[in-house]
């Protein structure tokens, strides 16, 4: 079984909002998964506020699944460096 780390659309029309799951690459966009691992608001700015940036990962469990072979998608991982870019900006 491929697993996969990508996002899976939630939310209201014209509202999205992400979870950020792990699954078998063979499911649906909006389908089973394997774990839910964070989430992602595409209505924020991506930019550290309160500590927080619209890009919440669990990153215990995202290091978890990438070292059992998992992959995450090209979108996922554009955000994943955007947030970490904003991280880094914010403490400087």
């Amino acid at each position: 079984m491929a697993v996969h780390i990508r996002l899976a659309r939630a939310g209201t029309k014209k509202k999205p909002f992400y979870r950020v799951v792990v699954t078998d690459q063979r499911s649906p966009r909006g389908g089973r998964f394997l774990e839910n691992i964070g989430t992602f608001d595409p209505a924020k700015e991506m930019k550290v506020v309160d500590g927080k940036t619209p890009l919440q990962i669990d990153q215990e469990r995202l290091t978890h699944w990438t070292g059992r072979g998992a992959l995450p998608s090209e979108t996922l991982g554009r955000l994943i460096k955007a947030a970490a870019k904003a991280e880094a900006a914010a403490t400087k």
